[in-house]
C-alpha cells in the first residue's frame, strides 16, 4: 500500500459497502492560519460547521447490462444500496461517477434505463447523492438525455467544510474535458487558498493509467496543471471497473470497483478483456474494501489501513449481510 501525505485532508475510513468504497473525510488543516479563515467563512456561507463525515462512492452500475461477462444485471447495484442502508452510520452523502447506464442507440430504451437507474438509487437511505456522467451515459448524444434526467454534467457544491467538484470528461465523444469546462474549474478554484480541501468527482482519470485501453483524458494534464496547485486535493474516478490507487505530485487519485463486471490489472499485457464471469463464484474480483484511518498521521506511521474483502454467494444472497471475513489484510 502506498503511504498516504499526511497533509491529505481525505482519511479514508470506515466500511466498503457493496462494490462501492466508503470514505470518511477529515478536514486535518483546521487549527491555525489560512485554513482557519477558509472553514470559518465557508461555515458562514453555508450554515454548516467543519466536521467529519462520511460519503460513498459507486460506480459503474451499467444499468441495462445483461449478460456475458456477467449475467446478474442490477443484483449488485441493489446489494449495494441494501448495505448502504444497513450501515449503523448514514452517510452524508452518495458520489456516482459515472456509467450509470448502459449505453444504446435506441433512445426510448435508454430513457427507461435511466428511469431504472433512479427507481433503484432513489431507495438509498441517504439525503444527498451527486453523479457525474459515463461515456455510456453521455457519449452518444454528448449528454443531452443525462442533463434531461439528472442536471448539469459539470459542477461544483460545498459540504461541511469541503468543496466538491464534478467533471465531465465523457460527453464530448471522446475522453477530454475541454476549453470550457477548464475555464469553469479555473474560476470555481480561485475563490479558494491553496490550503482549502477538495474533492474532485469523474468518469475517466486524469492520468495516463492505460491510454491504449482509454483509460486516460486527454487534456488531463492541463486539469492536473490547475489541481496541482491545491496541498488537500484527492480525485475520485471510476471507468476501470477495479479499485486502484495513484498519486501526482500532492494530489490523489482513487477509483472505486464497478457494479457490474471487473477488468484486469492495467499493469498486465493484453489486451482490455472483461474478466470471465464465474457462477460458481459470482462474485469473484467484485469485492470491497474497508479502509480505517487509525487517528494519527506522525512522522514514520501508515495513517491508513486497508482491508479488501471478497463480496461472496452468501452476502449476495442475504445471509451475512456486512458481516464479511477480512481477506489479505493490507496493513
Amino acid at each position: 500500500m502506498k503511504q498516504t501525505d499526511r497533509r491529505s485532508f481525505l482519511k479514508i475510513a470506515g466500511a466498503s459497502l457493496g462494490v462501492g468504497v466508503l470514505y470518511s473525510a477529515y478536514p486535518a488543516a483546521r487549527a491555525a492560519g489560512e485554513a482557519e479563515g477558509f472553514f470559518a467563512s465557508m461555515g458562514k456561507a453555508n450554515g454548516e460547521k467543519v466536521a467529519p463525515f462520511s460519503f460513498v462512492q459507486l460506480s459503474d452500475a451499467h444499468v441495462g447490462f445483461n449478460g456475458p461477462p456477467d449475467p446478474l444485471g442490477t443484483k449488485a447495484f441493489e446489494s449495494a444500496v441494501d448495505l448502504i442502508n444497513g450501515l449503523p452510520q448514514r452517510p452524508d452523502l452518495i458520489l456516482f461517477t459515472g456509467d450509470l447506464t448502459h449505453d444504446t442507440e435506441d433512445k426510448d430504451v435508454h430513457v427507461q434505463r435511466m428511469k431504472q437507474f433512479q427507481e433503484i438509487s432513489k431507495r438509498i437511505n441517504v439525503p444527498v447523492i451527486k453523479c457525474v456522467p459515463g461515456e455510456h451515459d453521455a457519449g452518444l448524444d454528448s449528454g443531452a438525455l443525462y442533463r434531461e434526467f439528472f442536471g448539469e454534467s459539470y459542477y461544483s457544491f460545498d459540504h461541511r467544510g469541503v468543496h466538491f467538484v464534478a467533471l465531465d470528461n465523457v460527453s464530448r465523444a471522446k475522453p477530454e474535458v475541454g476549453t470550457e469546462q477548464l475555464s469553469w474549474l479555473k474560476r470555481d478554484l480561485a475563490r479558494f487558498p491553496k490550503t482549502a480541501p477538495i474533492v474532485v468527482f469523474t468518469h475517466r482519470p486524469l492520468f495516463d493509467l492505460r491510454p491504449d485501453w482509454e483509460w486516460f483524458t486527454s487534456d488531463g494534464d492541463d486539469v492536473m496543471n490547475v489541481l496541482s496547485g491545491y496541498d488537500n486535493l484527492t480525485v475520485l474516478y471510476g471507468h476501470i471497473h477495479r479499485d486502484d490507487e495513484h498519486q501526482t505530485g500532492s494530489v490523489h487519485h482513487y477509483a472505486a470497483r464497478s457494479l457490474i463486471f471487473a477488468f484486469p490489472d492495467p499493469t498486465v499485457a493484453g489486451p482490455r478483456k472483461p474478466i470471465p464471469f464465474d457462477k460458481e463464484h459470482p462474485f469473484k474480483n467484485l469485492g470491497i474494501r474497508s479502509v480505517s484511518f487509525n487517528g494519527t498521521a506522525q512522522p514514520g506511521s501508515t495513517p491508513l489501513s486497508i482491508n479488501d474483502i471478497e463480496l461472496t454467494a452468501r452476502e449476495f444472497r442475504g445471509i451475512n449481510g456486512a458481516q464479511q471475513l477480512l481477506r489479505n489484510p493490507n496493513l
